[in-house]
């Protein structure tokens, strides 16, 4: 397969040409056509140079500049497109030019490739892995917090080193990627760029590396690219959750519907205990409704709407059992509250109930091959 390692530069030429000369080693053991693509943002020190000297006496060496420093996220982007529409790549790297990945690991990442693994990362958080010892409180605490971020308040939980720079992707991935709609400049690319590969339903794959700190030149990471890889992550939770937060509309009118409807038969004189479980199955087939046509309408599910319709009763009676025996323990145990309350109350646990059958069961979504 041929092999594109992107390596991102700004002044980097106190580790660019080493760096390379290490990966040739790597590479005379290796049966792919192994190449590496410097993207450099027009670097002050002459990083460029020294790759236009390397290329005299290596063809795998390629050069990408740019006119001025704008970010991680758009060196990658940029490298990723070059490397699939004018390289023929059919796998890229990601890897950092200051000798934090080394060289020797290139062979282990791609050797998952090789076993059939979409999107492999060099984890520095699976066991076996490391962080630099001599890093201070600050640096391992901004290092775990950045991981935190990405794996709980984005919603990457399967993967255990989001933020990892060390990284080699198929092709055949990435071409389903809209960089564009990625919307992000600096390190959030990292984050971002997982999360698409998660949705499009890749098969990631983490081995353990040792991640070393540089020994020359400065990191690049600014309080710009915390910002955004913050936001960024934020961004993504809320697009993550749009069907939840339909479901949460359609509940909410179901709330209305529901405690409408039970008001409106207590002042028929209907007994509680028989009105209570009238509004709760008015207010099941209202949401049904709306959450069929609106919140999982773009679902493809293998089952025709009759076994749809089937699974739904199933769990409507499964959520009426639940709020209905909600009601009837707070009226006994709470006698002087407003049955309304109980009413309410008694909503909670059965919208839950309902979403998360009705999401992973009923309008489950099928693989298309």
């Amino acid at each position: 397969m041929k092999t594109i390692i992107i390596i991102p530069t700004y002044n980097e030429g106190n580790n660019i040409t080493l760096l390379i000369l290490a990966l040739q080693v790597q590479f005379k053991g290796m049966k792919h056509d192994m190449h590496i693509l410097v993207v450099d943002d027009n670097s002050p020190d002459g990083t460029a140079n020294d790759i236009k000297r390397l290329q005299l006496g290596f063809n795998n060496v390629h050069l990408l500049m740019g006119e001025k420093k704008a970010g991680l996220g758009v060196a990658y982007t940029r490298g990723m497109s070059y490397a699939m529409e004018h390289l023929g790549a059919e796998v890229v790297f990601e890897m950092d030019a200051d000798f934090s990945h080394k060289p020797e690991d290139v062979p282990r990442l791609m050797a998952e490739i090789d076993k059939g693994a979409d999107f492999v990362i060099g984890s520095r958080y699976v066991p076996g892995g490391s962080i630099p010892k001599e890093w201070g409180i600050r640096r391992k605490a901004i290092s775990k917090f950045g991981n935190i971020v990405a794996r709980y308040l984005a919603g990457i939980y399967s993967v255990r080193d989001c933020t990892a720079g060390f990284r080699a992707i198929r092709t055949s991935i990435l071409r389903n990627v809209a960089f564009s709609d990625l919307g992000v400049k600096g390190y959030a690319f990292q984050i971002a760029l997982l999360h698409q590969v998660l949705v499009l339903k890749a098969k990631i794959v983490e081995i353990p590396v040792d991640f070393l700190d540089r020994s020359a030149g400065k990191s690049k990471l600014g309080v710009k690219d915390i910002i955004e890889f913050i936001l960024n992550a934020w961004w993504i939770r809320f697009d993550s959750l749009k069907t939840f937060i339909k479901f949460a509309i359609v509940g909410a009118s179901g709330v209305v519907v529901n405690l409408g409807f039970f008001t409106l038969f207590l002042m028929q004189g209907i007994n509680k205990y028989v009105a209570s479980p009238m509004a709760i199955e008015i207010s099941i087939i209202s949401n049904f409704l709306l959450n069929n046509f609106w919140t999982f309408r773009g679902r493809k599910t293998k089952d025709r709407v009759r076994i749809r319709g089937l699974k739904f009763n199933v769990v409507s009676f499964l959520a009426l059992g639940v709020s209905y025996g909600t009601f009837v323990a707070l009226s006994i145990f709470f006698p002087n509250v407003a049955p309304q309350l109980h009413q309410l109350i008694g909503i909670v646990p059965a919208t839950l109930l309902n979403y998360f059958l009705n999401s992973y069961w009923t309008f489950k979504e099928v693989d298309e091959d």
